[in-house]
């Protein structure tokens, strides 16, 4: 892929994914970023999640007083306007009803591809999170990051000598836990809301298999951002029994526990 602008900005949801997983995986091109924070995400399911992050609520640590660690206290991305501390403590202010609008108020090329249904093109439902993208791609299932990035160079490559703000929502780290050639059938879902033949440890690995997966394919996104903006999250997590509780749409410890992991350029304009 193509180098991209110091001020692009990659912004990467990997669906599903336990802060657990993404510490106990083998996962060098993503732990390479920068450190690895322990967060809580801002909401409990995909669409309420990406809502507050396309507002500025990235996932936080309440106990943490650092800027950007700290949505609270400063933000990587605030919304002009809005209600919180000193703008000295955010990383980029901008103006419109959300940061793909406030990108694009920036002279940026707004790039977006969602791999699970909730950014589905044909759904209503979707039109709130995909409709201020200049370009979105829907792939038409969860476990489809190949597309997804083939879609994503094709775009780039048009556009060499623009700012980018590139969003990226990474399925197969949502159940099933499923990736193209996996060993494993994406028929039987290991972990089902009050379903009778869920398995911990089957979620687990095929969770961790699918990280590991992701980041191998994620290899050459990164490397083209490498000089740039970029920031990993995961939108929420997943309950693998605890509590009896399964998968997400629920206010728990482990479905709220998220990884985040980000690098700033110096120069921000």
């Amino acid at each position: 892929m193509y180098k991209q602008d110091q001020n692009s900005v990659l912004f990467i949801t990997l669906d599903s994914c336990r802060y657990d997983t993404f510490i106990q995986a083998n996962i060098p091109n993503l732990k390479n970023i920068g450190q690895i924070y322990k967060t809580k995400a801002p909401s409990y399911f995909t669409y309420a999640s990406h809502h507050a992050m396309f507002v500025g609520f990235t996932p936080s640590i309440a106990e943490d007083f650092t800027p950007l660690i700290n949505a609270k206290y400063g933000k990587i991305f605030r919304m002009g306007g809005s209600a919180g501390f000193s703008k000295e403590n955010d990383y980029l202010i901008l103006e419109g009803k959300n940061i793909i609008e406030g990108f694009k108020r920036l002279n940026y090329l707004t790039i977006g591809s969602g791999a699970v249904g909730w950014f589905n093109p044909e759904t209503e439902t979707a039109q709130s999170l995909i409709q201020d993208f200049d370009l979105f791609y829907y792939p038409g299932d969860t476990y489809s990051l190949k597309k997804q990035l083939h879609w994503i160079e094709s775009q780039l490559s048009l556009i060499q000598d623009k700012k980018v703000f590139l969003f990226l929502n990474i399925g197969e780290t949502h159940t099933p836990y499923y990736h193209e050639g996996a060993s494993w059938s994406s028929e039987y879902n290991p972990c089902i809301p009050f379903g009778e033949n869920n398995d911990t440890e089957e979620c687990r690995k095929r969770q961790t298999a699918c990280l590991e997966y992701v980041d191998l394919y994620l290899k050459p996104l990164l490397e083209a951002f490498k000089d740039s903006n970029i920031i990993i999250c995961a939108d929420h997590g997943d309950c693998w029994g605890e509590d009896g509780l399964w998968e997400h749409g629920f206010h728990h410890e482990k479905v709220l526990e998220v990884p985040l992991i980000f690098q700033l350029s110096q120069d921000f304009s």
